[in-house]
This record gives C-alpha cells, structure tokens and sequence, in this order.
C-alpha cells in the first residue's frame, strides 16, 4: 500500500506540475516580470550613471544584505517549476490520504470531486478574506494570515463534509457558524494599503493565480483516480 501511494502521489504530482509549469508561463509569470519592472523603477534614487549601475545591482542581488532569486528566463522557468512540482506532490499526497482515511474508494469521478473540494477549501473561499497578492503589495502580519488561512480551510472542509457526506441537520447548522467564523472575524490586513503595484495588475494576478491554482488541483484529482487502479496490487497466479 506505501508503495502505492507513493508512486500515485509522486507520478501524479510531475505530471501536474508540468502542466501547471507551463501555464505559469503565460499567465501569472509575466505579471510578476511586470511588478518587478515597477519595483526597480521606485527603488531608482537619481539618475546617474553610478545610482543606475548600484541600482542593476540591488536588483539583480548583488549587493551585500539582498538575498539570492533566479535570472530571469530558463534559470527562473526552472526554480518556478520545481516548485510547482512540489506543491503538486504535496497536494497528490494529501488527496490521497484523505480519500483512505474517508474509506474512499479511488476512481477518476472520486478523486475529481475531492480535488474540486480540496480547491474550494484551500484556494477560492479563504480568497475571499486574503486574495493572491503580487510581490510588493501590502500584506499583514505573517504568521497571523498563516494562521487566518489554516483555520478557514479547515472551517471549510469541515463544512463540506458536514454538507455531502451526513444528513444531521444540527452538525450541518453547526458546520455554517464554523465555516462563517474566520470571515466573522477577519483576516488580518495592513493599517495602510500601500503597493506599487496598479489595480489593474493585482485584479487580473488574483483571478489568474486562482484559476492556475484551480486547474493544479483538477489536473492532481485526475491523475490520481487514473494511476491509482494501475497500481493495484495482482494476485499471485
């Protein structure tokens, strides 16, 4: 059985990630390359040849104290990918757990449906309190939205379980207070909205990263319940 999971979890989430590697490359890459583009035009002090060449440095990471990202082009194309990847396993490996541990049986149809679930719970409910932001937004306290975010997955995925899978109209009343309390209460936000950044960027970054974030966990939810018969254990003959 580990070695079903596994080999299901890893294939799926390559074959995911890849995908979504490549999607990310025409959609919220290019505007991510844009804000960059803003947040070296505010960081320029004046105009001189010397502020010009320490500022190509700032921005490439090479002054002492900025930390170290890829180049743009193939060097960042593959870094971005890797990590897609590895989100995209992480996903492979929590679906499928979560479907054993619900004695579940694992199809196409099946690991689709949870995987919809998984989104709902994960991506486009807590957005509604901490929307996608692009780099230099202005954010909250850190730990707090981390925080913020766990509890409203959890809220909602006890919420869609409490609503598919029983009948008890009292846990279901229940699974509505639960799934309102982290919007009741509110997501953590800056005293002051400040970003660089246009609306109009940060709009269309929010609905595609949803949308990318979205077609990873289909894409993971139909490998699964593909892969996951092929690895079935044969009787001896």
């Amino acid at each position: 059985m580990l070695t079903r999971i596994v080999a299901v979890g890893l294939l799926a989430g390559l074959l995911a990630g890849l995908l979504v590697s490549l999607l990310q490359q025409a959609t919220t890459t290019p505007l991510i390359l844009a804000v960059e583009t803003y947040e070296k035009e505010g960081d320029k002090p004046v105009a001189s040849d010397h502020s010009r060449r320490d500022g190509h440095a700032k921005a490439h990471g090479h002054e002492h104290g900025v930390g170290w990202k890829p180049a743009d082009g193939l060097p960042r194309f593959f870094f971005t990918g890797l990590a897609t990847i590895a989100t995209a396993v992480g996903i492979a490996f929590v679906l499928v757990a979560c479907m054993i541990f619900a004695g579940e049986a694992i199809d196409e149809r099946r690991a689709l449906a949870w995987a919809v679930a998984g989104f709902v719970a994960t991506g486009l409910v807590p957005a509604a309190g901490l929307a996608p932001e692009l780099p230099g937004a202005a954010a909250g306290d850190l730990v707090g939205r981390q925080a913020w975010w766990a509890a409203t997955a959890v809220a909602t995925g006890f919420a869609l379980w409490a609503f598919l899978k029983t009948s008890n109209w009292l846990l279901r009343l229940g699974a509505i207070v639960i799934l309102l309390a982290p919007h009741l209460i509110g997501a953590p936000h800056p005293n002051a909205f400040k970003s660089r950044v246009p609306a109009e960027l940060a709009a269309q970054f929010a609905a595609l990263s949803l949308l990318v974030q979205a077609v990873l966990w289909i894409i993971v939810g139909w490998a699964v319940g593909m892969l996951w018969p092929r690895f079935a254990s044969r009787p001896a003959a």
